[in-house]
């Protein structure tokens, strides 16, 4: 039994220690915000905050997150209300197919908790998912946006 705290909640999962952190998301806990892309972390669709750091969950496996913080697109909206990164998403119409949005919604939260005023360059360093949609001069819109307020 593996015990996991994601979004604030404890679980107790009953799978095998290599399987991926993303299945059990997905699968067993039911938060299926958490896409899955390719399987091998390079796409970022499936972007986590694991202890706070921007990490791609389909490569993670379900031992290594044991006992740790882990963070899912679900845990940003509170009480109704979208986070600020959400709402710029919205305002500044990111999402095309908005696939590749959760990953990158949470790429660009643990940027701006790490970084508040980041420049292009720190962008591009932190926010490194792939959008099909090449929705990337959006993205940097909206985080410069969100950085100024």
């Amino acid at each position: 039994m593996t015990k996991l705290n994601i979004n604030g909640k404890n679980y107790d999962i009953d799978v095998e220690p290599d399987t991926p952190l993303l299945w059990v998301i997905r699968e067993q806990v039911g938060l299926t915000g958490t896409k899955y892309g390719c399987g091998i972390g390079q796409c970022g669709a499936c972007t986590i905050l694991f202890e706070g750091q921007a990490l791609r969950s389909c490569v993670l496996p379900v031992a290594a997150a044991e006992g740790k913080k882990i963070e899912t697109i679900e845990s940003l909206e509170k009480n109704g209300q979208l986070s600020k990164i959400q709402k710029a998403w919205v305002d500044h119409q990111v999402p095309q197919c908005g696939y590749c949005q959760s990953g990158m919604v949470m790429a660009t939260t643990a940027l701006l908790r790490n970084t508040p005023k980041p420049t292009d360059v720190d962008i591009d360093l932190a926010v490194s998912n792939i959008c099909r949609c090449g929705t990337f001069q959006q993205v940097r819109e909206a985080i410069h946006a969100v950085s100024k307020t």
